[in-house]
C-alpha cells in the first residue's frame, strides 16, 4: 500500500535540495554498519513534528519509529546540521532575489513565549508582557530571513540578551554593518557593544501613538508571523533552549525550500 503524504511532506524539488545537505551514513565511508532507515521518511518526520506541533511519541505510524526521528533530530542538533542547512539555503535564497550571499543589514527583535511544565533550563518571567517562559531573540536581514537566534529565559532584558546576539552576528554574519532595533534597545551600553562590533545601530523611534507600520521594523515582526504558523513554537515545550532554537531554524528552512521551489 502507497503510504499517504501529509502536507507538511518535503516535495521532489526541495528534496533534492536538501537531502546532499544531510551527513553521509558511516558505512558510505567504509565504516559502520549500512544504513537502512529511509532518510526522506525521518525528515519528513520532523517536519510533521514542527508544523503539528505534536509530541515526538504521537508521530503516526508510518513515519518510522518516534525514537529513530528524535534520535537523528537530536545528534544532528549537536552537530549543528539543522544551522548549517537553514544558513546554506538563506545564501541560496538570497542569490535568488539579486541580493548577495552575505547580509549588510539587519533587524533585531524579541518575542516572550511561555513554557509548559515539561522542565529545563532558561526559563523566567516576563514582567513587559506578563509571560512566564522563554524569549525567542532573532536578527533577520532586510527580506525578513533569520541570520541568528538566541533562545534563553524570559526575565532577561532585551538589551542585555542583544548584546550576546550582536557578539554572536559578528562571526554568523561578518559582512554585517548596520541593525535596526525598537526603542526597548536604547542604551548606551548597548550601543558601545554595536561599536565594538563594528555595527550600526539605530533606534528607530515611535513618531505617533496607535497602530503604524514603522520603517524597518514590519519586516522582522513579519518574520515572527511566519515562526507562528508552526504549532510547535506557539509555545515553548522544549527542555533546553538550544532545542527551542532548532525548531525556529527548521520552520525557516521549510519556508525558504518552498520559496527555492516556487
Amino acid at each position: 500500500m502507497t503510504r499517504q503524504g501529509y502536507p507538511s511532506d518535503v516535495s521532489d524539488a526541495e528534496w533534492k535540495i536538501v537531502e546532499p545537505l544531510l551527513p553521509r551514513a558511516k558505512s558510505e565511508s567504509g565504516r559502520g554498519r549500512k544504513r537502512t532507515v529511509d532518510m526522506r521518511a525521518v525528515y519528513n518526520g520532523i517536519r510533521y513534528v514542527c508544523r503539528t506541533g505534536c509530541a515526538w511519541e504521537y508521530l503516526p505510524h508510518d513515519f518510522p519509529p518516534a525514537k529513530t526521528v528524535y534520535g537523528y533530530w537530536r545528534k544532528w542538533e549537536k552537530k549543528g546540521v539543522w544551522q548549517y542547512i537553514h544558513d546554506h539555503l538563506r545564501e541560496a535564497l538570497r542569490k535568488k532575489n539579486k541580493r548577495g550571499a552575505k547580509a549588510s543589514a539587519g533587524i533585531i527583535d524579541s518575542q516572550s513565549v511561555k513554557t509548559t511544565d515539561v522542565g529545563g533550563t532558561g526559563r523566567g518571567y516576563d514582567g513587559g508582557k506578563k509571560v512566564n517562559g522563554r524569549k525567542r531573540h532573532i536578527l533577520v536581514d532586510t527580506l525578513g530571513l533569520i541570520i541568528v537566534v538566541f533562545a534563553h529565559a524570559a526575565n532577561l532584558a532585551d538589551s542585555t540578551s542583544a548584546r550576546m546576539l550582536l557578539t554572536e552576528s559578528t562571526w554568523c554574519e561578518p559582512t554585517l554593518g548596520q541593525v535596526w532595533a525598537d526603542q526597548g534597545y536604547r542604551g548606551e551600553r548597548l550601543q558601545r557593544v554595536a561599536q565594538g562590533c563594528d555595527l550600526e545601530l539605530e533606534v528607530v523611534e515611535r513618531t505617533e501613538p496607535g497602530f503604524v507600520v514603522l520603517p524597518r521594523r514590519w519586516v522582522v515582526e513579519r518574520t515572527l508571523a511566519w515562526l507562528g504558523k508552526h504549532r510547535r513554537l506557539s509555545k515553548d515545550y522544549e527542555r533546553l533552549p538550544q532545542m527551542s532554537e532548532c525548531f525556529v531554524y527548521q520552520a525557516m528552512t521549510a519556508l525558504m525550500l518552498k520559496r527555492l521551489t516556487s
